[in-house]
């Protein structure tokens, strides 16, 4: 089945083959985008052809092992190809205590997976997540089960825009 969509600047096709996507002859996969925090982790996965980001979840954080286990699982499940972990900056854009422990859990978790992980600055992500859901008129109880993964979203669909809006090379990886 090829699919052709004159919507998408510079795409030729997509070809559906045993349910793998390919596009040309590259094989379409995700990227993952993660709110590291101390005590769950929001999850969210692009869609193949890296345009939106969507929540996937909020991993309750167990022990470093169990975690990336269930995240080594998400990125099997979805065939991811990088991951995009928010980096806390401080207001005026040095790096304070979390961001240490962030940079500290990233060089952890690259022992465990062979993926490329890039940093994105998540300054105001969980402010701008708690904004939306209040706008939505949710209840604290339910915001407090959903904010961490719409900070994810947010982490990734910011990193998914600008990597689509530039011209040069990605960010560098950590």
């Amino acid at each position: 089945m090829i699919i052709i969509s004159p919507h998408i600047k510079n795409l030729k096709c997509i070809v559906i083959l045993d349910k793998e996507e390919w596009m040309g002859d590259k094989r379409l996969m995700r990227v993952m985008g993660l709110d590291i925090g101390s005590r769950t982790i929001g999850v969210a996965v692009s869609d193949e052809l890296e345009f939106t980001a969507q929540g996937l979840k909020t991993i309750k954080r167990r022990s470093f092992a169990e975690d990336c286990e269930e995240l080594a699982q998400i990125i099997h499940q979805f065939e991811v190809r990088k991951v995009v972990v928010g980096l806390p900056k401080n207001m005026d854009g040095t790096l304070g205590r979390q961001a240490e422990l962030t940079f500290k859990w990233i060089k952890s978790f690259r022992q465990k997976i062979s993926l490329p992980i890039v940093t994105w600055d998540e300054r105001l992500s969980t402010v701008e997540a708690s904004r939306v859901l209040i706008e939505a008129d949710l209840s604290r109880k339910k915001r407090k089960g959903v904010i961490d993964k719409l900070a994810a979203v947010l982490i990734l669909q910011g990193y998914l825009d600008q990597m689509r809006h530039r011209k040069d090379e990605p960010p560098p990886s950590v």
